[in-house]
């Protein structure tokens, strides 16, 4: 008997291939009686690898092209690292599931200093994300901040050539690629939040396939859902995306939701953060009064300040 074959999408990075493989792995023990084949896509986020993050124009730069095979149908679900799916998501697709959620933690990475107070002053630290950036010269403004692209394993790469002394990237890559032994220090959340949806995947389908939708969203993790949820309600009522320097994460603890925002500006001169709870089905209205929280502080002139 013939047995159906899903077209899993994914980014063609190692890394992305990887995660959409444990995804795959997972789906597998659901559904032994279905065939799952992942096809490599390669977005525009990974083709230009030389402009920054934050000068790119347009939504969904590791996304766009996923869904557009999806819409065509020469995919049937799409594999994402959570933190790259722009919070406002065309009709046409779904989030059937946010699964696997890892450390969301940011990580620094160096061949010769344990963590970021060994750092001599001046020193080379290498980032693509303004967030990071802003952060770090909170806590070390007197350290060379430096533009770092490209998929982990080129980031990793330049460091361990010596274009720099230390690199800060999420600890979830490393952990997925079986490079835990390669962190020389994990970012503590108080001075170093992460992106909303840090560290999760997501699986997309389309909106009108309630068998694709059925079979992906066996994997959700409701908790995880809730916070990272809460998280893109959070970013979504500052209209921020991935690329701006706001930080979110939310956490179950004893039945409860926590979540914590963050708001800087781009020279990490100023940077405004807040924490609320509630009931983790909530979600929404947590990251909403977060929201509300900072910007009755000051956060829009912020947000304002970067578009400048």
């Amino acid at each position: 008997m013939h047995r159906k074959t899903i077209i899993v999408g994914s980014r063609s990075s190692k890394l992305a291939l990887l995660q959409t493989e444990q995804v795959v792995q997972q789906l597998k023990l659901g559904y032994p009686h279905l065939v799952f084949h992942v096809e490599k896509i390669k977005t525009r986020g990974d083709r230009n690898r030389r402009t920054s993050l934050s000068r790119m124009k347009g939504q969904g730069i590791f996304v766009k092209e996923l869904e557009e095979a999806l819409l065509a149908g020469h995919i049937d679900m799409a594999v994402h690292s959570m933190k790259d799916v722009p919070t406002d998501i065309d009709t046409n697709f779904v989030i059937a599931a946010i699964c696997m959620r890892i450390d969301a933690r940011d990580a620094f990475v160096s061949k010769l200093y344990n963590n970021l107070g060994e750092l001599p002053q001046g020193t080379n630290v290498g980032t693509g994300s303004e967030r990071r950036s802003a952060q770090l010269k909170a806590v070390r403004p007197d350290i060379q901040i430096l533009p770092l692209r490209g998929n982990i394993d080129t980031r990793v790469k330049k460091l361990y050539s010596g274009e720099f002394e230390g690199i800060i990237v999420a600890a979830a890559a490393l952990h997925r690629m079986g490079w835990d032994n390669m962190i020389s220090d994990y970012l503590p959340v108080d001075s170093f939040l992460p992106s909303a949806g840090q560290g999760a995947l997501a699986i997309e389908t389309r909106a009108d396939d309630r068998k694709m939708y059925a079979v992906a969203s066996s994997l959700n993790d409701e908790p995880a859902r809730q916070c990272v949820q809460a998280e893109r309600a959070f970013l979504r009522a500052l209209g921020g995306g991935c690329r701006t320097p706001i930080a979110a994460l939310g956490v179950i603890f004893e039945n409860t939701l926590h979540l914590k925002g963050m708001v800087a500006n781009s020279h990490g001169s100023k940077i405004l953060k807040s924490e609320t709870h509630g009931p983790p089905d909530k979600y929404q209205d947590i990251g909403n009064t977060l929201a509300d929280s900072l910007l009755s502080v000051g956060a829009e002139e912020l947000l304002t300040e970067r578009e400048k």
